[in-house]
């Protein structure tokens, strides 16, 4: 069904009417309450602390109570999405974001999912920081269905913001299980790499091969075969370098800027070509050391023995002889196999529900435009 035709079904013959954020009669800006106080001013609390992007702390006390929209007030000229926020309840709003709320006529959910549509761009004033004055602010359009009959006006705002709320909903509950999947595989790594005494330790020279890649990632021509590169996602190259189960670690700092940090740590089977910024270590007997195994161990060690290994100004980055003597341990192969399985369990729930939240987001979005894709030959 087309935008048009299920408003014209929601709507069903109302006249829709648009009015600006400054119009009294169907919106509040409530920005006189709003307080700035430095991080190191805060008394900690539980009150959601509210900037220009997100809830930046929890403190005691509170600026408003209610429901309301918060609109940065800081943005950028290049800024596609603008940042909209809804708040509930207590909370304290400080400088940086606008304060607003529907008044009677006006469901302020409705509101909140309708800005999160508006093009800010052309209200913004300023250079590299741009600012959305509050002379602008007012400025912004909404509509309001049928408001000559204020009943059937918030009955069509609620049916929006219920079709709306229950994608929020979903990806609000996706998010929530994500965090929580994500603490159980911390938890796991922490039991499971708990070696006894007995347990044999080497060191990856004694053990494994380490080569460096060859691909030169930019330059890869598209092909059959998987390269590994520093992104999540696999690319591909015509060509491969090797026919292994190996894992791939990254030679550079993930963050670059004189920060010495490692996001990622991949493993990778059969036939790939290799990123010329990454090694691969190959265990010499998959009998004894599971590559696997090998690649849970240091991504859950990566902190604490390749991290610290990282050397360099601008260009921080990690050698294969520095690598050649870290220490692994060597338990039996059968429970290496046993850690393989939990923890490829819980790796892929945990990789599985980012897609799903971006599906849910992508539903939501194609909705919003939908259900809020109101006439704008008949604005006022």
């Amino acid at each position: 069904m087309s935008s048009v035709n299920f408003l014209e079904k929601l709507l069903d013959g109302m006249a829709v009417e648009w009015k600006s954020l400054g119009d009294e009669k169907y919106f509040e800006i409530a920005n006189s309450g709003r307080k700035p106080v430095k991080a190191s001013l805060r008394e900690s609390g539980s009150i959601p602390y509210y900037g220009a992007n997100n809830i930046q702390d929890y403190v005691k006390g509170y600026t408003h109570d209610g429901n309301f929209v918060l609109v940065a007030e800081d943005g950028s000229a290049s800024l596609e999405n603008y940042s909209i926020q809804y708040a509930s309840g207590k909370f304290w709003a400080n400088n940086h974001v606008h304060v607003l709320r529907g008044k009677d006529l006006v469901n302020t959910r409705f509101l909140f999912h309708y800005l999160s549509i508006v093009k800010f761009i052309p209200y913004l004033t300023g250079g590299v920081r741009a600012k959305l004055t509050k002379g602008s602010l007012v400025e912004i359009q909404v509509p309001i269905p049928c408001p000559d009959n204020p009943k059937k006006s918030l009955e069509i705002q609620a049916e929006i913001v219920r079709i709306l709320d229950k994608f929020t909903a979903l990806s609000s509950e996706l998010s929530t299980e994500l965090s929580w999947r994500k603490k159980q595989l911390k938890h796991y790594y922490f039991e499971l790499f708990q070696f006894s005494g007995k347990t044999q330790y080497l060191k990856i020279k004694d053990c494994c091969d380490i080569k460096k890649g060859k691909t030169a990632i930019k330059k890869a021509t598209p092909g059959e075969y998987q390269l590994v590169a520093t992104t999540e996602e696999r690319q591909s190259s015509s060509e491969y370098q090797f026919d292994c189960s190996a894992v791939c670690v990254p030679l550079i700092s993930s963050r670059g800027h004189g920060v010495a940090s490692i996001d990622r740590i991949y493993f990778q089977e059969g036939k790939f070509a290799l990123g010329n910024i990454l090694c691969a270590i190959i265990p010499n007997d998959g009998n004894f050391l599971s590559a696997k195994f090998l690649r849970h161990y240091l991504f859950d060690k990566k902190d604490v023995t390749l991290v610290p290994l990282m050397r360099g100004g601008a260009n921080v980055s990690l050698t294969i002889d520095s690598l050649k003597d870290v220490e692994i341990p060597i338990p039996p192969i059968a429970e290496q196999q046993r850690i393989v399985r939990i923890l490829d369990k819980f790796e892929e729930l945990v990789k599985g529900l980012p897609r799903e939240i971006k599906l849910r987001e992508k539903q939501y979005a194609y909705y919003r435009d939908l259900l809020l894709s109101f006439p704008q030959a008949q604005a006022a």
